[in-house]
């Protein structure tokens, strides 16, 4: 039985003791894997191409080139690199400005382990994580609401960007629609054309903020 090669993790953040803190809890889980520590985001940027990572850690204030540009330009270079804005800032304007950028999910710094492990895998699987606080921010985001957003959307998806919000994944949803994983690929590819967001991320976000969704 072959062995799943762990995910590789590559932490982003201008503090010393929290890359070291977050390099020590990925040491304990067999399914992760250290790929690399970058000080701010033009570091992150340049190691992306070295090191290959799959997930990253991305903290958004930071010297040089702060979190939400260094996520804006390595998902415009490296489109398969998912990233999860990690911080200990609650403003949501940065919520919004980071998803917007690109970022799969959202997360507090305070964090507990294992839900942090939980949001990586769940990175790496293309499906988003967001912190309850994160999405209030989202829910109550102050840009101008298009009246006709999500209105060309058919009923079927409705009904999977529904599921997107719950956090599903394509195969979780086309089980539990019956349908093929190409056909969820298609709606979800659809609906991400129809609402003009450029991720899964960005999806929820509108679908929360002008409530397309129950």
């Amino acid at each position: 039985m072959a062995v799943e090669k762990p995910i590789r993790v590559l932490i982003v953040d201008d503090h010393a003791m929290v890359r070291k803190g977050l390099a020590a809890f990925l040491l304990v889980k067999a399914d992760l894997e250290l790929a690399g520590e970058a000080s701010n985001g033009e570091e992150a940027l340049r190691l992306c191409e070295q090191l290959r990572p799959e997930v990253i850690l991305m903290d958004l204030k930071m010297p040089k080139l702060d979190g939400v540009a260094a996520t804006r330009a390595i998902k415009s270079r490296y489109p398969h690199i998912q990233v999860i804005a990690l911080t200990s800032f609650q403003e949501k304007e940065l919520v919004q400005e980071a998803i917007r950028a690109g970022a799969i999910s959202y997360l507090l710094k305070n964090v507990s382990a294992d839900d942090l492990a939980e949001a990586i895998r769940a990175a790496s699987a293309g499906r988003s994580v967001l912190d309850p606080q994160a999405l209030q921010a989202l829910v109550q985001d102050v840009s101008p609401a298009a009246p006709d957003l999500g209105h060309d959307l058919t009923a079927r998806e409705r009904e999977v960007l529904a599921l997107l919000v719950q956090g599903l994944t394509n195969p979780a949803i086309a089980a539990r629609l019956v349908v093929s994983r190409a056909t969820v690929k298609a709606h979800v590819s659809s609906i991400l054309a129809k609402l003009g967001a450029s991720t899964r991320a960005e999806a929820i976000r509108l679908a929360l903020q002008h409530q397309l969704v129950p």
